[in-house]
């Protein structure tokens, strides 16, 4: 049993949970942000995974690797999941439902620059 206490570690409501492993296809990775208001909390339950992140700061890259490692993604910062390994698979805890119009998506990286400039969050 591996319990997951999650006041511990969100601030949010979750309103979904997923799982997922590696995509059959290598530009599903999730190369995106959230505009508006998804928070998301992703655990690592098996494998590993590299996760690239910006928040402002330029681009970094977490690497996980093994059960219960996590990483939380608020709103405005970049995302995407590479060196997946063959057996992981990723918890997602998420503050949002489903949104099949992805109305709260920017996918495109110059894009998301330019909104952080735009809003004074841009550091690098």
């Amino acid at each position: 049993m591996t319990p997951l206490e999650l006041k511990d570690y969100i601030d949010f409501e979750v309103k979904r949970i997923y799982f997922f492993g590696q995509p059959k296809d290598e530009r599903l990775t999730g190369s995106h942000c959230h505009i508006k208001e998804e928070d998301e909390l992703f655990v690592l339950i098996q494998g590993k995974v590299t996760i690239v992140v910006d928040d402002g700061h330029g681009l970094e890259e977490v690497s996980l690797e093994g059960p219960k490692q996590a990483i939380r993604i608020p709103q405005l910062v970049w995302h995407h999941f590479k060196d997946m390994s063959d057996d992981v698979i990723i918890l997602a805890l998420t503050s949002t439902n489903y949104d099949a119009e992805r109305n709260d998506y920017c996918e495109d990286y110059d894009e998301f620059r330019k909104l952080l400039s735009e809003k004074g969050l841009a550091l690098t």
